[in-house]
């Protein structure tokens, strides 16, 4: 049954909030105050006892500083808290409607005694406010729990460990630095780091490590990987307690990272924290280990049962899956939306839309063209290749220096990330060839090996036509997506305009596929002419052929082939993605993006959220209010004043002080901004994706640790060095020095015991050839 509140004027109750409900309390005195604070004539009457049983007050009726959080599931008040935040003039601007809470009007009587019920209060309050003080440091000192001095020692050793670990992970050291010789690894880095603060005089460690300080090893491989385990989970609980106080939240996933030989796909969560401001952090590593329903059910359980989340809270889903896992993800996302349809599958604000659709097409030729792009991106992050190739476009165009500048800067750093990226590689071909060839050749030697072996892997991959063709046709069919993609993710009026625009974009890539054939033959004609100045053979690929001879069917012609398996199957493919990823729920989400008052001073303030809104009328506070609301939003921001701007981004809107006053809204736009396609507002610093790929550069492979990497990613994250030593003594009390006494003691007795038995067996033994 729900909680309704008794405060006048208030129509909260349970079921619409997330606020919490407070009984009257028992105490005739405070009881008393609540009711004068509430003026409900009504309430007067009734006891203490009554009004406990059947009358709450909700949480927007105390000061803050009064309502107290003791864990992420319950709410308490202070035991002097009083109600003192009422609405008692609302009613006035509409007299002739009925109120069921009347408000009681005071006479100078009642104001006169209440002033001295107050003022009495207030001077008892402050006679015994320090012998308050006093009980309390003593009671305090009572409850803390009595440590003996062995475990303090043990604590503060802890603690020191724990201090190690942290800085391990803030500065992205690995916990080995490496190896010596194929057969001795050099220290530990965590090793060395205990040594420095011993020797820098922490006597908590010198004290520990005192009796095995000639030792190789301070500890075992099992205390470091618990240590590193109590660390992550501390952050990341921290993490957790913003999620499930924000409620709604949207699941992102990123290119898989490989730990011990085994593949695991990294775990993000968006979310609007209590300060309004949208947040997207790194939570966990998951294993990608098994079929398409196994992962998706290992997904939900990381969140509901690990997490504590609910997965009827998660509003959106975005994957920013690579090359074969694309397909995976995909079929991952369609079963999370058969269970939670809510949980609506959209691109992720990370990767390029162009980027995104050329990645989830199944088709052998694009994903060898979109695991080049990534080849070569990663190939010219370093100076001297990025000078090589500036060097190789000038000298193919160097009759053209206009284009050639033009292209110098569109290969800058991240280029192969871009919306335009395809349009970039075709004019780059020629010279990114070019430029490999002198790579390859290395006259100076200022190339390594490495590098070299990149290079020549790369140069066989673009003198296939097969790839040639391959890339000539997704730039001419992204070419109708790229600003559409563009404006996806660009402020929020483009992305309110792109959803608006998708009926022209299919519209566009339906006529493509109705005259396919005279496409087709203008975009091969553009490969053969690109092919011939590089001087690649335009031939069917070789596997084809040999599958055609041993079926023995005829020869097929190059532009007949292309045609059917490339040209044919890229824009069916692009189509099908392109209606998949926008589907009629997911347009009506962003088309209520018109919230934002910019949106809607751009459309004449002539919007009508209320044909969107249903797909989150479960969500907002009081569903049955959102017209009357919506109208009164329209109204505020259409007649303002002259000087008064109109906020363009969902977060400027929800950090204005009088949203709160329009809880749909409030409630609308913090949803809506955890949308994956929406990019992330007044983001001053890197993204946690930004700063997990910076770990993941920053040490070899073989170096990478889980646990290491969450402490890096999350630096910004609270680091309770206490919490995180109470939460060791407490999954591990074996480590524990009294434990560790009554183990000794356990083992002694149990030796007693055996000697005792080994003693009276003997006995009987002695006795038995006595006999005999």
């Amino acid at each position: 049954m729900p909680n309704f509140c008794a405060a006048p004027n208030c129509t909260r109750k349970s079921t619409q909030s997330d606020l919490a409900f407070f009984r009257f309390p028992r105490d005739p005195d405070r009881c008393r105050i609540w009711v004068e604070n509430c003026r409900r004539a009504d309430l007067e009457a009734k006891t203490s006892d009554q009004l406990n049983k059947h009358y709450r007050l909700c949480a927007k009726h105390f000061d803050p500083a009064m309502v107290c959080k003791t864990s992420p599931y319950r709410t308490v008040l202070k035991d002097t808290a009083i109600p003192t935040i009422f609405d008692l003039t609302s009613h006035l601007r509409n007299p002739h409607t009925r109120h069921r809470k009347r408000i009681k009007e005071l006479t100078e009587e009642d104001i006169r005694k209440m002033k001295e019920r107050r003022l009495a209060s207030s001077i008892e309050q402050l006679a015994s406010k320090k012998d308050v003080a006093a009980e309390d440091s003593t009671s305090a000192n009572d409850n803390e729990p009595q440590l003996s001095t062995e475990e303090k020692e043990f604590r503060e050793y802890l603690r020191s460990l724990f201090e190690v670990v942290v800085m391990l992970g803030k500065q992205s050291i690995p916990l080995v630095a490496g190896k010596a010789s194929e057969a001795e690894h050099v220290s530990s880095n965590f090793q060395a780091l205990l040594d420095y603060r011993m020797n820098a005089g922490d006597e908590a460690l010198k004290k520990r490590f005192r009796a095995t300080a000639v030792n190789t090893e301070y500890l075992s491989a099992t205390q470091q990987s618990q240590l590193l385990d109590v660390c992550e989970n501390t952050v990341r609980e921290e993490m957790l307690m913003e999620v499930r106080e924000s409620r709604f939240f949207s699941l992102v996933t990123g290119d898989l990272v490989e730990f011990a030989n085994e593949k695991h796909l990294p775990l993000f969560l968006r979310f609007v924290n209590q300060h309004n401001v949208l947040r997207e952090e790194f939570l966990d590593f998951m294993s990608f280990d098994g079929d398409e329903s196994a992962l998706a059910e290992r997904l939900e359980a990381q969140l509901t049962d690990r997490w504590g989340l609910s997965m009827e809270d998660c509003r959106g889903q975005g994957h920013k899956a690579t090359g074969t896992s694309t397909t995976k993800m995909k079929a991952v996302a369609v079963l999370l939306m058969e269970k939670y349809p809510l949980a609506l599958h959209m691109p992720c604000s990370h990767m390029a839309l162009n980027i995104h659709l050329a990645s989830s097409l199944p088709f052998p030729n694009v994903q060898v063209v979109m695991e080049t792009l990534r080849r070569i991106g990663a190939f010219f992050r370093t100076p001297f290749t990025q000078d090589e190739l500036e060097k190789a476009i000038a000298t193919h165009y160097q009759k053209n220096e206009e284009k050639a500048a033009t292209l110098k800067q569109a290969c800058g750093p991240g280029w192969t990330e871009q919306h335009n990226v395809f349009d970039v590689l075709l004019d780059m071909l020629p010279p990114l060839l070019l430029c490999m060839d002198n790579v390859r050749d290395n006259d100076d030697g200022k190339f390594t090996d490495a590098v070299t072996t990149d290079a020549y892997a790369v140069t066989e991959t673009l003198s296939d036509f097969e790839i040639i063709v391959t890339i000539v046709i997704l730039k001419n069919v992204l070419t109708f997506t790229r600003a559409f993609g563009r404006n996806l993710q660009g402020e929020t009026l483009d992305v309110f305009f792109a959803a608006n625009s998708l009926t022209a974009v299919l519209h566009s890539l339906n006529e493509v596929n109705d005259n396919i054939d005279v496409y087709h033959e203008f975009w091969y004609e553009e490969a053969v002419s690109l092919a011939n100045v590089m001087e690649i053979p335009v031939k069917v690929p070789r596997l084809f052929l040999r599958k055609q001879r041993a079926a023995d069917v005829g020869e097929i012609q190059a532009e007949a082939y292309f045609k059917e398996y490339v040209t044919v199957a890229v824009i069916t493919g692009i189509m099908q993605e392109v209606e998949d990823m926008f589907s009629e729920t997911n347009l009506k989400a962003l088309k209520c993006l018109s919230l934002v008052p910019a949106v809607m001073g751009q459309m004449k303030f002539n919007t009508t959220e209320e044909n969107y809104a249903d797909v989150y009328r479960n969500d907002l506070p009081n569903p049955e209010t959102l017209p009357a609301e919506l109208h009164c939003w329209r109204i505020k921001w259409k007649h303002r004043g002259k000087e008064v701007r109109l906020p363009t981004t969902i977060h400027e809107t929800l950090q204005l002080p009088d949203v709160k006053f329009f809880p749909n809204v409030n409630s609308f736009l913090k949803v809506l901004s955890t949308l994956p396609v929406l990019k992330l507002e007044d983001n001053k610093s890197n993204t946690a994706s930004e700063r997990l790929q910076a770990y993941l550069d920053s040490m070899p492979a073989k170096q990478w640790n889980k646990s290491l990497a969450m402490l890096n990613i999350n630096t910004h994250v609270k680091h309770d060095l206490d919490v995180m030593v109470d939460k060791y003594c407490r999954l591990y009390p074996e480590d524990d020095p009294e434990a560790e006494a009554e183990a000794e003691e356990v083992a002694e007795a149990e030796e007693v015991a055996e000697a005792e038995e080994v003693a009276e067996a003997e006995e009987v033994a002695k006795e038995d050839v006595a006999k005999k």
